[in-house]
């Protein structure tokens, strides 16, 4: 895969990440992840002046968060890619099935299609939080292993588009690109959360929309990898942006 090609998928990786943070089955959730996460009341969080002490620790528990669910992402990215090495002559049919499976799960986010197993919310549950920075830690691994009806599909599909890949550190620096998507905007969030919540009411009403964007966004991604064209996608690109 040469080094537009490596692009177009991480850029694909990174959008997956930001389409996740915006699914109406996280979105809505963070104020209780972070409040959850820190130990701090949700009164506490929403003053409209936050004290130093707070903000230390809503950034500090976030990060120990991004970071639980990203060593897991990546460690998912490693495993299929070197699942997919083992069966390398069969890589060809693998994106064709891949991409296949992308797009139905596309067409089931946009609601063309109703598939009744992803809308069961399957997640594993910490029923009660583990004490201290270590706690935040694993709470983000135990995210990582979770199955929601809008995070699934997306993941999902960047695992399946790592499985495809030669090289196995650049299927987990695809998951790392799509960690990397779902991480800033919740560390953003985290940190400036009385912002957040304003904004929040606004994008409510838009979260439909978002859905149906993911899913004609994954149908692309579906398409791109059953007809191979991630490599026309780049040199467009280049094309574009590159030369003069």
């Amino acid at each position: 895969m040469n080094s537009g090609t490596e692009s177009v998928s991480f850029i694909a990786a990174f959008v997956a990440g930001l389409l996740s943070f915006l699914s109406p089955c996280v979105l809505p959730l963070i104020p209780s992840y972070i409040s959850y996460i820190t130990g701090i009341t949700f009164g506490e969080l929403t003053q409209e002046t936050l004290p130093k002490r707070i903000r230390f620790l809503t950034a500090a528990h976030s990060l120990l968060f991004i970071l639980g669910f990203t060593i897991v992402f990546m460690l998912l990215g490693l495993s299929l890619t070197f699942a997919g090495g083992l069966v390398s002559q069969h890589r060809q049919v693998i994106s064709k099935i891949g991409g296949v499976i992308i797009i139905i799960f596309g067409l089931s986010i946009t609601g063309v299609i109703n598939l009744a197993f992803l809308q069961k919310e399957k997640k594993v549950e910490v029923k009660s939080r583990p004490v201290g920075y270590f706690g935040s830690l694993l709470i983000g691994a135990t995210f990582a292993l979770g199955w929601t009806p809008c995070v699934g599909p997306l993941l999902a599909s960047i695992l399946l588009l790592s499985s495809t890949e030669k090289e196995i550190m650049r299927g987990a620096m695809l998951l790392f690109s799509y960690s990397l998507g779902l991480a800033l905007p919740f560390f953003i969030s985290s940190i400036l959360i009385n912002n957040f919540l304003a904004y929040f009411k606004a994008l409510k009403k838009y979260l439909r929309a978002v859905s149906v964007i993911t899913g004609i966004f994954l149908i692309i991604v579906g398409v791109m990898i059953f007809t191979n064209s991630f490599g026309a996608l780049a040199g467009w690109f280049e094309r574009l942006f590159l030369r003069p």
